[in-house]
C-alpha cells in the first residue's frame, strides 16, 4: 500500500476498540523494569507484530549504570493471624511495593506503619509504589483498608525474588527504502497501568502493524523497553547506529480523553516536532505544544547531550495532572477506545508528512502556467474546498524553488499539509513539478 493517499490508510485503521482489547489482556500481568513480566508481555505481542526479544544480562555496565537484578513475584499478601488476607497481591498486582526483596514473617502493626502506602485524599484508590535500587519492601493499599487494620499483629509474606538474570526489551524493525530511521518508544515497565503505560505500547503495536503494510520511504524501528534503564540500555547496545535516527517519539498516556500534548526535542525545531505541530495546529483543536525539559520519560534520555537525538514526546494529559496518575484508578475506565484511535491516527498523519515531504522545482517558472488548459481548475471547480485546493496549487507552483519542502510551504501558507501534497501531486502528473535532487528533506 502506498502512503501517498492518508485518508486512504486511515479508512483502515479504525481499530480503537481493538486498541483497547489489547490493552485488557496485558492489563492483569505484573510488570517491571526486568521479569517475567515483562518477557510475558513482549511475548503477547509478538502476536501482532513481528518483535524480537533482546536479553541484557545483569551487571552489564551501560554508560554511568548498571544493569539491576531480575525481579519476580509470585505471590504477596497481609493476613490476620486466623489466616484471613486482607491486603491481596493476587487481587491487585499494585498491592506491591514494585522491586520488594522477599518478606516472610509474623509484624506488630505499629512495625508495618513505615512499609505501608495510601492515599489519604482518595481512600479508594491504590497507589502505585517502587524501589528499584534500593532494596525495602511495602505493600501499597487504599486508605480505607489501611484504617481498618487494627488488630495487634499480622502474617507478612512477599514471595519474591531478586536474583541475577536479564534486562528484557523487544525491538520490531520494518526496514525501508533507505536506512535512515524513525525511532518509535514505548515503556512497558509498569504493572497494572493503563494510560501511563499500556496506552502507549497498545498504541505502538497498532502503528507497528500499519506500517507494515505500507510502502516505507523510511526504515521504523520500534522498542518496547523498561522506562530509564530500558532507553539507557539501548541507546549504550545501539550507539554505533543511532546517527541513523532522523526523527523519533516516545509515547505515553494516549488513551485518556483529556487534550492532546506534544513535548519538543532537545533540539527545539527538529523535523519530528515541525511535522507533529503541524498536524496538530490543523486537525486537532485543543491541544498544546511543550518545550523541552530533562524531566518526565525516555525522550530525556535520547535528547542527553552525548546523544541529543531528534526525539520528541506525544502524550495526551502529561504525567503527574490527572489525579488517577500513578493509582489503581488508571485503569481500563479510565482510558477510552476514541481517544486511543485519535492518538494512532494523528501519529499516522504526522508519519504522512514524514514519508511524503519533498523539495520540487517549477518547471515552468516563468510567471504562472496555464492551469485551466490542464485541467487542474476544472477539477476543483464547484467543490466545497476547491478555494483552498486552488491557493494550494498556486502556493506549490510559487515556492517549488529547490529550496523549499512540501511542509515549508504547508507552513507558510497556512494550509494542511495532505492539501499541498495532493496539490504537488496534481502538478507533477501535469509535467509542472520535479523532484529536485537531494530534495528529500
Amino acid at each position: 500500500m502506498e502512503f501517498s493517499k492518508i485518508n486512504e490508510v486511515l479508512a483502515t485503521t479504525r481499530e480503537g476498540q481493538l486498541l483497547h482489547d489489547l490493552m485488557s489482556m496485558l492489563y492483569p500481568i505484573c510488570r517491571s523494569i526486568t521479569g517475567e513480566g515483562v518477557r510475558e508481555t513482549l511475548r503477547q505481542l509478538q502476536q501482532h507484530v513481528p518483535l524480537e526479544i533482546r536479553e541484557v544480562a545483569s551487571g552489564t555496565k551501560v554508560f554511568d549504570w548498571t544493569v539491576p537484578l531480575e525481579w519476580n513475584i509470585q505471590d504477596a499478601y497481609i493476613a490476620t493471624t486466623r489466616g484471613e488476607r486482607v491486603v491481596d497481591f493476587r487481587k491487585n498486582n499494585l498491592h506491591v511495593v514494585n522491586y520488594s526483596v522477599p518478606v516472610r514473617g509474623t509484624f506488630k502493626r505499629a512495625d508495618l506503619d513505615g512499609h505501608l502506602h495510601s492515599l489519604p485524599e482518595r481512600p479508594d484508590w491504590i497507589p502505585y509504589r517502587t524501589s528499584y535500587y534500593k532494596e525495602n519492601w511495602g505493600f501499597c493499599l487504599t486508605h480505607r483498608q489501611l484504617s481498618e487494620l487494627n488488630e495487634p499483629e499480622y502474617e507478612v509474606c512477599i514471595d519474591s525474588s531478586l536474583q541475577p538474570g536479564h534486562l528484557s526489551y523487544g525491538e520490531v524493525f520494518l526496514p525501508g527504502a533507505t536506512e535512515e530511521e524513525v525511532l518509535i518508544s514505548c515503556h512497558v515497565c509498569h504493572p497494572s497501568l493503563c494510560n501511563d503505560n499500556l496506552s502507549g505500547i497498545a498504541v505502538a503495536t497498532y502503528l507497528a502493524k500499519v506500517m507494515q503494510k505500507i510502502v516505507r520511504r523510511f526504515s521504523y524501528r520500534f522498542v518496547f523497553i523498561p522506562g530509564t534503564i530500558g532507553s539507557i540500555t539501548w541507546l549504550a547496545q545501539n550507539q554505533e547506529r543511532t546517527n541513523l535516527i532522523r526523527h523519533g517519539v516516545v509515547l505515553t498516556g494516549v488513551g485518556d480523553s483529556g487534550n492532546v500534548t506534544y513535548k519538543r526535542s532537545r533540539q527545539g525545531n527538529a523535523y519530528v516536532d515541525r511535522a507533529i505541530t503541524h498536524i496538530l495546529n490543523h486537525r486537532v483543536r485543543a491541544h498544546r505544544v511543550v518545550d523541552f525539559s530533562p524531566y518526565g520519560y525516555d525522550e530525556r534520555q535520547y535528547c542527553s547531550p552525548g546523544f541529543n537525538l531528534p526525539v520528541g514526546c506525544f502524550m495526551r494529559t502529561s504525567h503527574g495532572e490527572y489525579p488517577e496518575y500513578h493509582t489503581s484508578a488508571d485503569n481500563l475506565e479510565f482510558v477510552a477506545a476514541e481517544a486511543l484511535q485519535e492518538s494512532l491516527e494523528i501519529l499516522l498523519h504526522a508519519i504522512h508528512v514524514i514519508e511524503n515531504d519533498a523539495r520540487f522545482l517549477n518547471t515552468n517558472p516563468c510567471c504562472e502556467p496555464q492551469l485551466g488548459r490542464r485541467g487542474l481548475y476544472r477539477a476543483i471547480a464547484g467543490q466545497k474546498e476547491g478555494a483552498q485546493k486552488e491557493m494550494a496549487l498556486l502556493w506549490v507552483l510559487n515556492l517549488s524553488d529547490g529550496q523549499h519542502t512540501l511542509l515549508d510551504i504547508a507552513e507558510r501558507a497556512n494550509t494542511p499539509f495532505e492539501v499541498i501534497h495532493a496539490a504537488a501531486c496534481a502538478l507533477k502528473e501535469c509535467n509542472l513539478l520535479e523532484e529536485s535532487r537531494g530534495g528529500r528533506p
